[in-house]
């Protein structure tokens, strides 16, 4: 308990010199502590919602507490702002693939690449996703755009927009929720279509 006292009555500064130089893990879990709401707030700026936020800084947590004496840092305070908000934008860009990952099973059979000789049909699921991008609402198509052409993140959209954090994450999902949707639709009427014309 004494000791406990004593950790937490040091600042931030002294507690980040002592763990360079002892490297004790109890002086980083302190200081660490000291950042979570700073970094829950700044992830849940990019990150747009509670449990990916608490995650990230979890994942932070245990991340640094492994390799943070791997690094050359004169300034913990801007160093540890820096690689959160990196490892924020990093988990946005996964995001962002795994769904361009997802749309591609969806409006590619088996999930294949097309080959030269199939440029008609590649020309039709480019058709197919314009289409349904225009069909959606003006704040889901805005978003979307935003985020997955233009690569901004959900604070940048908060920004250029107006929009709350809590609409522009909703807009998120239910306009890649729609626009699947409206792709699976219009495949099965293009091949349904295809059907009856080898059938006349």
């Amino acid at each position: 308990m004494k000791t406990n006292r004593k950790i937490t009555n040091l600042s931030n500064e002294e507690l980040f010199e002592r763990y360079k130089k002892g490297r004790q893990t109890m002086y980083f879990h302190e200081l660490f502590r000291r950042y979570i709401p700073m970094l829950y707030g700044l992830c849940l700026k990019y990150l747009g919602n509670g449990p990916d936020a608490q995650d990230a800084v979890m994942d932070l947590f245990e991340d640094l507490n492994q390799k943070i004496t791997n690094y050359e840092i004169s300034n913990f305070h801007s160093w540890l702002y820096t690689v959160a908000k990196n490892h924020c934008l990093l988990k946005i860009r996964k995001d962002k693939h795994v769904f361009f990952e997802d749309i591609n099973e969806s409006v590619m059979e088996n999930g294949d690449f097309f080959t030269p000789l199939d440029e008609e049909k590649v020309n039709e699921e480019k058709s197919a996703l314009d289409y349904c991008m225009a069909k959606l609402g003006a704040e889901q198509r805005t978003s979307i755009e935003y985020f997955y052409h233009e690569d901004k993140s959900y604070a940048d959209i908060v920004s250029l927009t107006g929009y709350t954090l809590e609409k522009v994450k909703s807009y998120i999902q239910n306009g890649k929720r729609n626009l699947k949707n409206c792709i699976l639709r219009l495949r099965a009427l293009n091949e349904e279509q295809r059907v009856q014309t080898r059938n006349t």
